[in-house]
Protein backbone atom coordinates (compact mmCIF):
# COMPACT_ATOMS: atom_id res chain seq x y z
CA UNK A 1 0.00 0.00 0.00
CA UNK A 2 1.21 3.52 -0.65
CA UNK A 3 2.71 5.63 1.94
CA UNK A 4 0.15 8.28 2.70
CA UNK A 5 1.81 9.96 5.74
CA UNK A 6 3.55 12.33 4.08
CA UNK A 7 0.15 13.77 2.45
CA UNK A 8 -1.70 13.58 5.67
CA UNK A 9 0.34 17.10 7.38
CA UNK A 10 -2.62 19.33 8.41
CA UNK A 11 -0.26 21.60 6.01
CA UNK A 12 0.09 19.84 3.03
CA UNK A 13 -3.83 18.99 3.42
CA UNK A 14 -4.74 22.41 3.08
CA UNK A 15 -3.05 22.68 -0.71
CA UNK A 16 -5.07 19.75 -1.66
CA UNK A 17 -8.14 21.61 -2.93
CA UNK A 18 -10.48 18.20 -3.29
CA UNK A 19 -12.21 17.29 -0.54
CA UNK A 20 -13.05 14.06 -1.68
CA UNK A 21 -9.22 13.38 -2.39
CA UNK A 22 -8.39 14.27 0.72
CA UNK A 23 -11.03 12.33 2.35
CA UNK A 24 -9.81 8.84 0.36
CA UNK A 25 -6.42 9.90 1.90
CA UNK A 26 -7.26 9.56 5.10
CA UNK A 27 -9.46 6.94 4.96
CA UNK A 28 -7.39 4.29 2.67
CA UNK A 29 -3.86 5.63 4.24
CA UNK A 30 -5.17 4.28 7.47
CA UNK A 31 -8.31 4.10 9.05
CA UNK A 32 -9.73 1.34 6.18
CA UNK A 33 -10.47 -1.98 7.71
CA UNK A 34 -10.77 -0.56 11.08
CA UNK A 35 -14.50 0.70 11.68
CA UNK A 36 -15.47 -2.84 11.47
CA UNK A 37 -18.85 -3.09 13.51
CA UNK A 38 -17.87 -3.65 17.05
CA UNK A 39 -20.94 -5.09 18.07
CA UNK A 40 -21.81 -9.19 18.35
CA UNK A 41 -24.52 -11.31 19.25
CA UNK A 42 -26.74 -14.25 18.00
CA UNK A 43 -29.11 -12.59 15.58
CA UNK A 44 -28.02 -12.21 12.10
CA UNK A 45 -24.69 -13.94 10.33
CA UNK A 46 -22.73 -16.36 11.95
CA UNK A 47 -19.43 -15.11 12.20
CA UNK A 48 -16.81 -17.96 14.24
CA UNK A 49 -16.74 -20.33 16.99
CA UNK A 50 -14.94 -20.19 20.52
CA UNK A 51 -14.68 -22.35 22.87
CA UNK A 52 -17.78 -22.94 25.86
CA UNK A 53 -17.35 -21.34 28.78
CA UNK A 54 -19.70 -21.64 32.07
CA UNK A 55 -22.25 -19.84 31.75
CA UNK A 56 -22.96 -19.38 27.84
CA UNK A 57 -26.29 -20.19 26.60
CA UNK A 58 -27.11 -23.79 25.65
CA UNK A 59 -28.45 -22.75 22.82
CA UNK A 60 -26.18 -21.47 21.12
CA UNK A 61 -23.67 -24.90 21.19
CA UNK A 62 -22.30 -26.22 17.65
CA UNK A 63 -23.64 -29.93 18.53
CA UNK A 64 -22.68 -30.90 15.34
CA UNK A 65 -19.16 -29.62 15.95
CA UNK A 66 -19.20 -31.43 19.77
CA UNK A 67 -20.13 -35.04 17.69
CA UNK A 68 -16.59 -34.14 15.37
CA UNK A 69 -14.47 -32.55 17.86
CA UNK A 70 -15.83 -34.12 21.47
CA UNK A 71 -15.42 -30.63 22.77
CA UNK A 72 -18.07 -27.76 23.09
CA UNK A 73 -18.05 -24.82 20.93
CA UNK A 74 -20.44 -21.81 21.12
CA UNK A 75 -21.52 -20.08 17.89
CA UNK A 76 -21.09 -16.48 17.38
CA UNK A 77 -23.09 -14.13 14.87
CA UNK A 78 -22.72 -10.67 13.83
CA UNK A 79 -25.16 -8.42 14.37
CA UNK A 80 -26.56 -6.06 11.90
CA UNK A 81 -26.39 -3.29 13.54
CA UNK A 82 -28.64 -1.21 10.76
CA UNK A 83 -26.57 2.14 11.46
CA UNK A 84 -28.39 5.44 10.65
CA UNK A 85 -25.24 7.98 10.84
CA UNK A 86 -26.10 11.79 11.31
CA UNK A 87 -23.24 14.01 10.58
CA UNK A 88 -23.92 17.40 11.90
CA UNK A 89 -20.84 19.76 10.71
CA UNK A 90 -20.69 23.33 11.92
CA UNK A 91 -20.12 25.97 9.30
CA UNK A 92 -20.59 29.14 11.44
CA UNK A 93 -18.11 32.28 11.25
CA UNK A 94 -16.21 31.15 13.98
CA UNK A 95 -15.19 27.86 12.22
CA UNK A 96 -13.05 29.79 9.51
CA UNK A 97 -9.95 30.82 11.53
CA UNK A 98 -7.04 31.36 11.03
CA UNK A 99 -7.98 34.52 8.43
CA UNK A 100 -6.68 33.76 5.01
CA UNK A 101 -6.87 36.75 4.04
CA UNK A 102 -4.95 38.54 7.02
CA UNK A 103 -1.80 35.88 6.44
CA UNK A 104 1.29 37.81 5.35
CA UNK A 105 2.51 36.89 1.86
CA UNK A 106 4.41 33.36 1.72
CA UNK A 107 3.59 32.45 4.58
CA UNK A 108 2.85 28.29 5.49
CA UNK A 109 -0.43 27.18 4.62
CA UNK A 110 -2.45 25.44 7.52
CA UNK A 111 -5.80 24.06 7.59
CA UNK A 112 -8.73 26.44 9.17
CA UNK A 113 -10.78 24.84 11.52
CA UNK A 114 -13.63 24.57 9.01
CA UNK A 115 -11.09 22.77 6.60
CA UNK A 116 -9.89 20.25 9.14
CA UNK A 117 -13.99 19.75 10.28
CA UNK A 118 -14.87 19.23 6.63
CA UNK A 119 -11.93 17.28 5.82
CA UNK A 120 -13.24 15.05 9.28
CA UNK A 121 -16.84 14.57 7.82
CA UNK A 122 -15.83 13.69 4.12
CA UNK A 123 -13.37 11.11 5.75
CA UNK A 124 -16.31 9.43 7.99
CA UNK A 125 -18.75 9.96 5.27
CA UNK A 126 -16.52 8.12 3.20
CA UNK A 127 -15.42 5.47 5.46
CA UNK A 128 -19.78 5.05 6.82
CA UNK A 129 -20.49 4.27 3.43
CA UNK A 130 -18.15 2.10 2.14
CA UNK A 131 -19.33 -0.36 4.90
CA UNK A 132 -22.70 -0.12 3.34
CA UNK A 133 -24.01 1.59 6.20
CA UNK A 134 -26.67 4.97 5.50
CA UNK A 135 -25.15 8.30 6.46
CA UNK A 136 -26.64 11.80 6.21
CA UNK A 137 -25.21 15.51 6.50
CA UNK A 138 -26.36 18.32 8.15
CA UNK A 139 -24.80 21.39 7.91
CA UNK A 140 -25.60 24.27 10.64
CA UNK A 141 -24.95 27.42 12.16
CA UNK A 142 -27.54 29.58 13.91
CA UNK A 143 -30.43 27.03 11.98
CA UNK A 144 -30.04 24.12 9.35
CA UNK A 145 -28.54 25.43 6.63
CA UNK A 146 -28.84 22.29 4.22
CA UNK A 147 -29.50 18.54 4.82
CA UNK A 148 -29.36 15.59 3.09
CA UNK A 149 -30.42 12.27 4.97
CA UNK A 150 -28.91 9.37 5.40
CA UNK A 151 -28.56 6.80 2.51
CA UNK A 152 -26.19 4.07 2.42
CA UNK A 153 -25.12 4.80 -1.23
CA UNK A 154 -21.59 5.19 -2.36
CA UNK A 155 -23.16 7.00 -5.08
CA UNK A 156 -24.63 10.34 -2.95
CA UNK A 157 -21.15 10.86 -1.64
CA UNK A 158 -20.21 13.16 -4.31
CA UNK A 159 -23.55 15.10 -3.59
CA UNK A 160 -22.71 15.04 0.02
CA UNK A 161 -18.72 16.74 0.23
CA UNK A 162 -20.45 19.03 -3.04
CA UNK A 163 -22.86 20.36 -0.47
CA UNK A 164 -19.70 20.58 2.17
CA UNK A 165 -17.71 22.40 -0.66
CA UNK A 166 -20.56 25.54 -1.93
CA UNK A 167 -21.24 26.27 1.98
CA UNK A 168 -18.22 28.08 3.64
CA UNK A 169 -18.51 29.42 6.99
CA UNK A 170 -20.88 32.27 7.99
CA UNK A 171 -22.98 33.53 10.72
CA UNK A 172 -23.45 33.04 14.40
CA UNK A 173 -23.68 29.69 16.24
CA UNK A 174 -26.55 28.48 18.02
CA UNK A 175 -26.48 24.39 19.24
CA UNK A 176 -29.55 24.45 22.11
CA UNK A 177 -32.21 24.88 19.57
CA UNK A 178 -30.91 23.25 16.53
CA UNK A 179 -29.92 20.14 18.56
CA UNK A 180 -33.38 19.84 20.91
CA UNK A 181 -35.70 20.48 17.19
CA UNK A 182 -33.20 17.58 15.82
CA UNK A 183 -34.61 15.55 18.87
CA UNK A 184 -37.70 15.74 17.89
CA UNK A 185 -37.50 15.15 13.95
CA UNK A 186 -35.24 12.37 14.36
CA UNK A 187 -37.74 9.83 15.57
CA UNK A 188 -35.30 6.65 14.56
CA UNK A 189 -32.42 6.00 17.06
CA UNK A 190 -29.18 7.33 15.32
CA UNK A 191 -25.56 7.83 15.43
CA UNK A 192 -24.97 11.47 15.83
CA UNK A 193 -21.92 12.80 14.88
CA UNK A 194 -21.12 17.00 15.90
CA UNK A 195 -18.16 18.28 14.40
CA UNK A 196 -17.81 22.08 15.69
CA UNK A 197 -15.68 24.30 17.99
CA UNK A 198 -18.75 24.84 20.47
CA UNK A 199 -18.25 28.55 20.20
CA UNK A 200 -21.14 29.45 22.55
CA UNK A 201 -22.06 29.48 25.47
CA UNK A 202 -21.15 26.08 27.41
CA UNK A 203 -24.68 25.77 28.98
CA UNK A 204 -26.24 25.80 25.94
CA UNK A 205 -24.08 23.06 24.15
CA UNK A 206 -24.61 20.56 27.28
CA UNK A 207 -28.52 21.28 26.78
CA UNK A 208 -28.57 20.35 23.66
CA UNK A 209 -26.72 17.25 23.68
CA UNK A 210 -28.70 16.08 26.38
CA UNK A 211 -31.92 16.88 24.89
CA UNK A 212 -30.17 14.17 21.84
CA UNK A 213 -29.12 11.90 24.77
CA UNK A 214 -32.89 12.26 26.37
CA UNK A 215 -34.19 10.86 23.26
CA UNK A 216 -31.48 7.50 23.24
CA UNK A 217 -29.44 8.95 19.89
CA UNK A 218 -26.16 7.64 20.25
CA UNK A 219 -23.70 10.72 20.01
CA UNK A 220 -20.16 11.58 19.21
CA UNK A 221 -18.88 15.19 19.48
CA UNK A 222 -15.31 16.01 17.60
CA UNK A 223 -14.51 19.04 19.38
CA UNK A 224 -12.47 20.99 16.82
CA UNK A 225 -10.35 23.74 17.90
CA UNK A 226 -7.03 25.49 16.57
CA UNK A 227 -4.09 25.41 18.22
CA UNK A 228 -3.52 28.85 19.37
CA UNK A 229 -6.82 28.89 20.62
CA UNK A 230 -5.72 26.35 23.20
CA UNK A 231 -2.17 27.35 23.49
CA UNK A 232 -2.39 31.50 23.33
CA UNK A 233 1.39 31.51 21.56
CA UNK A 234 1.29 34.90 20.80
CA UNK A 235 3.89 37.06 21.84
CA UNK A 236 3.42 40.76 20.46
CA UNK A 237 0.51 42.94 20.97
CA UNK A 238 -2.54 41.72 18.81
CA UNK A 239 -5.60 43.30 17.44
CA UNK A 240 -8.28 40.49 17.84
CA UNK A 241 -11.30 40.94 15.81
CA UNK A 242 -14.65 38.61 16.28
CA UNK A 243 -15.37 36.35 13.77
CA UNK A 244 -19.15 36.45 14.70
CA UNK A 245 -19.53 39.96 15.73
CA UNK A 246 -16.92 41.48 13.71
CA UNK A 247 -17.28 45.31 14.68
CA UNK A 248 -15.73 43.95 18.15
CA UNK A 249 -12.03 44.85 18.19
CA UNK A 250 -9.78 44.17 21.03
CA UNK A 251 -6.28 45.49 21.70
CA UNK A 252 -4.31 43.71 23.77
CA UNK A 253 -0.97 42.45 25.22
CA UNK A 254 -1.03 38.84 25.06
CA UNK A 255 1.11 37.71 27.30
CA UNK A 256 -0.60 39.42 30.27
CA UNK A 257 -3.43 37.59 29.53
CA UNK A 258 -2.29 34.13 28.50
CA UNK A 259 -2.39 32.62 32.27
CA UNK A 260 -5.71 33.45 32.71
CA UNK A 261 -7.18 32.72 29.33
CA UNK A 262 -5.61 29.11 28.98
CA UNK A 263 -7.40 28.82 32.09
CA UNK A 264 -11.09 30.54 30.89
CA UNK A 265 -9.89 27.83 27.88
CA UNK A 266 -9.45 24.58 29.81
CA UNK A 267 -12.50 25.19 31.91
CA UNK A 268 -15.17 25.74 29.06
CA UNK A 269 -13.20 22.38 27.75
CA UNK A 270 -13.44 20.79 31.10
CA UNK A 271 -17.04 21.67 31.25
CA UNK A 272 -18.06 19.51 27.91
CA UNK A 273 -16.13 17.14 28.53
CA UNK A 274 -17.25 16.02 31.90
CA UNK A 275 -20.82 16.83 30.43
CA UNK A 276 -20.42 13.97 28.05
CA UNK A 277 -19.24 11.51 30.41
CA UNK A 278 -22.17 12.34 32.14
CA UNK A 279 -24.34 11.28 29.68
CA UNK A 280 -22.62 8.44 27.77
CA UNK A 281 -21.60 10.71 24.82
CA UNK A 282 -18.22 10.00 23.22
CA UNK A 283 -16.02 13.24 23.39
CA UNK A 284 -12.36 13.84 21.86
CA UNK A 285 -10.83 17.52 21.33
CA UNK A 286 -9.11 17.60 18.32
CA UNK A 287 -6.27 20.74 17.30
CA UNK A 288 -6.10 21.69 13.89
CA UNK A 289 -2.18 20.62 14.56
CA UNK A 290 -2.50 17.33 14.89
CA UNK A 291 -2.50 14.74 11.54
CA UNK A 292 -5.98 14.22 10.90
CA UNK A 293 -5.51 10.42 10.22
CA UNK A 294 -3.73 10.27 13.23
CA UNK A 295 -6.50 12.20 15.35
CA UNK A 296 -9.58 10.14 13.80
CA UNK A 297 -7.68 6.33 14.17
CA UNK A 298 -7.02 6.96 17.52
CA UNK A 299 -10.74 8.02 18.16
CA UNK A 300 -12.04 5.36 16.52
CA UNK A 301 -9.76 2.37 17.63
CA UNK A 302 -10.85 3.88 21.74
CA UNK A 303 -13.98 3.84 20.64
CA UNK A 304 -14.20 0.53 19.66
CA UNK A 305 -12.38 -0.79 22.39
CA UNK A 306 -15.07 0.50 24.62
CA UNK A 307 -17.74 -0.85 22.90
CA UNK A 308 -16.06 -3.97 22.50
CA UNK A 309 -15.68 -4.73 26.63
Amino acid sequence: MADYRKYLDPAVLAKISRLELRARMVVEGFISGMHKSPYQGYSVEFATHREYVPGDDLRHIDWRLFGRADRLYIKQYEEETNLRTHILLDCSRSMDYPDRTAAPPGADARMTKYEYACTLAASLIYMIMHQQDACGLLLFDHGVREQIPPVSSTHQLGAMIELIERNPPDKTTEVKMLFSRLAEQLKQRSLIIVISDLLTGAEDVIRGLERLRYTRHDVIVLHVLDHDEIEFPFTENVMFEGLEAPDIQLLTDPQSLRASYRAIVQRFIGQIRSACANHRIDYRLMSTRDPVDAALSSFLAARMHAMAR
